[in-house]
Formats: C-alpha cells, structure tokens, sequence
C-alpha cells in the first residue's frame, strides 16, 4: 500500500496552522490508485453480512458509494445539520480543530441492520464515534470502520477501541 501514499499530497498548515493536512484528490484522479484504495476498504468486508454503508460527509461520500456496491448494501449519507429533508437523528463532535455535528435520517437504519462506517480518515476518532452512536441510537450494529487513512499519533483508535477498525494507510 505504500504506492498508494505516493499518490496523497500533503499540505501544511491546513486548514489551520500546525495541521499538516492528507490531500487524498491527487488519489482520486488515478484510475488505478482509486481502484486499488476502493478494493483496499471493500474486500477487508467481503463475505460479511452488511446491510448498509454510512459515509460520513465530505469525503466519506466518496468511498462509501463504492464500497457499497462491491458489498451489495445501501448507502446511508451522514451529513452536516440541516442539509437531509426528512426527519433526522443528531449528535455533535469534537474535531482535532474544533467542533461539529452530524446528521442521519431517522429512517436510514432499522433495528438489528449491520452497518459499516466508512471515511476517508480517522484522526481523533471523534467524528467516527460520533456516527457510531447514531447508528446504534437507530437500532443498528456497528459491524465495522474502515478509513482511507489512519493517522496513528492522534490515537483515535482508542475512542473506538468497542469497534472493529480497519484502515488502509497508516501515518
């Protein structure tokens, strides 16, 4: 997986001094590189029973289509307050710069699903621990996350430590 590293830019101070910040777009662009970092997260779930995919917004939504379909599931967008249209669940999260909220239909999850969490990072593990309560607050089984990047020196693994955790590129 190292050739996939070569393919994420890193930019410095972004979006705050000190944050040296994973430009995973350079990726994206690569036939190949999307392909096998697509592969990377899906096949880790292949053979499993998983009824949904939640991607967390932004750039969950765009792994976790993918994924999805490679593991014949629903997709389930996580999204900023105020953008879904139906009647949603909230919850809100630190960030390693901040703080911010999520949002999912309350009808996006039944009782007893297996739901996968996917994103392209996990750093703090705030975000993905904010999801994962949503998920169970609708009823539903957290069968896993599964991050793009995992940046180790945050220790976001720890927050999660309930969950089973897999993340293609490690830093």
């Amino acid at each position: 997986m190292e050739d996939l590293k070569k393919l994420i830019r890193e930019v410095p101070d972004f979006p705050k001094p000190g944050i040296l910040f994973y430009d995973i777009t350079t990726l994206l662009k690569d036939p190949i590189g999307l392909h096998r970092a697509v592969d990377a997260l899906a096949n880790h779930y292949v053979g499993r029973k998983i009824d949904r995919v939640v991607g967390i917004e932004a750039r969950g939504f765009i792994f976790a289509p993918m994924v999805a379909y490679r593991l014949n599931a629903g997709f389930v967008p996580v999204r900023k307050p105020n953008k879904l249209p139906a009647k949603t669940a909230s919850a809100s999260y630190d960030l390693e710069y901040g703080k911010d909220a999520l949002e999912i239909h309350q009808d996006a999850v039944s009782t007893g699903q297996e739901v996968l969490i996917i994103d392209d990072l996990l750093a703090t593990g705030g975000t993905a621990a904010a999801v994962a309560k949503l998920v169970k607050s609708l009823g539903g089984h957290v069968a896993g996350l599964g991050f793009l990047i995992e940046l180790e020196f945050l220790k976001g693994r720890e927050k999660l430590s309930e969950y089973q955790i897999h993340s293609v590129l490690k830093y």
